[in-house]
């Protein structure tokens, strides 16, 4: 069978140099939007969006970690030994990011990610790998990234089922909501990131997997629901942000909006709660079970 679940959680941890600069960051942040306020006059130029987009200003949103050095962390996962799978035949699951320090414009020399697969779980029709990333520099530990992959046609091989446990939305209206509209050339602008999966792009493989077009990244939802939050409940401040967590429970397609609540944590004043969802999709679940925890 392509996944081999002893030998990919067996093997050694792979590091590899990592790299990225200003223009990565800038190019990132581009690919989620911002600049782009729904469209709204004079948005490229609001003093808000210029933290992502200026370098004079520049700060660095957490999210970025996904796809430092070319997003190495999925592509390392994908690859590693007893590892071998069909592109059209994965989705991503979920995802997670721990800082340990702020994310700099630019890596140290000696910036390096160490990776690995961590389990492999039998979800009956799919198979789920279970991969972890940490990126240090000279200076100590950056940030930990979690990926959950399901590969589909690669269940049913009597392994262990894994966690199915889910976190429910809170019964109530959320505290705040923002619309993030997903313009049409999204995702081929978010793939010059590093994810050159022809699942955003190409409609013919689009179609080989199942979808009528091509789909946003699910990592590229992630960073605009991460901006969301940063930019209405942390005031802009990409630095408060300690972990964000988030499963992917649907698609996106380019030229959807994308409906973000948000509710704050009131026993736990440093957590909230969010949901995405398709707005013209009668409200289709794009993020659930996901958490920002914040300074």
């Amino acid at each position: 069978m392509p996944i081999d679940p002893a030998k990919a959680t067996a093997a050694e941890p792979r590091t590899v140099p990592l790299s990225w600069d200003h223009k990565d960051v800038l190019l990132y942040h581009l690919g989620i939007g911002a600049g782009s306020r729904q469209g709204a006059p004079g948005a490229a130029t609001d003093p808000r969006e210029l933290r992502y987009t200026l370098e004079s200003r520049l700060h660095v949103l957490p999210s970025f970690a996904t796809v430092a050095g070319g997003g190495m962390a999925l592509a390392g996962g994908l690859t590693a030994p007893g590892v071998d799978v069909d592109l059209a035949a994965v989705l991503h699951g979920g995802q997670s990011v721990v800082l340990h320090r702020p994310i700099p414009l630019r890596s140290a020399a000696g910036t390096r990610q160490t990776s690995r697969v961590e389990a492999v779980f039998d979800k009956g029709k799919a198979a789920l790998i279970v991969l972890r990333a940490d990126v240090a520099d000279d200076d100590g530990p950056l940030w930990t990234c979690g990926s959950e992959i399901f590969v589909k046609g690669e269940g049913g091989f009597g392994g262990e089922r894994g966690s199915t446990g889910r976190l429910e939305a809170p019964a109530r209206a959320a505290d705040l909501t923002a619309e993030r509209h997903v313009r049409e050339d999204q995702a081929l602008l978010y793939r010059l990131s590093g994810d050159w999966n022809p699942l955003h792009a190409d409609p013919e493989f689009a179609a080989l997997a199942g979808y009528d077009k091509p789909i946003l990244h699910g990592l590229c939802s992630y960073g605009i629901a991460l901006k969301a939050v940063v930019d209405t409940v942390l005031g802009g401040e990409v630095a408060r942000v300690r972990s964000y967590r988030t499963r992917f429970a649907g698609v996106v397609f380019p030229g959807e909006t994308l409906r973000v609540r948000m509710w704050r944590d009131a026993p736990r004043p440093g957590r909230v709660q969010l949901t995405a969802t398709a707005v013209e999709r009668e409200d289709a679940p794009v993020l659930t079970d996901t958490v920002v925890e914040h300074d």
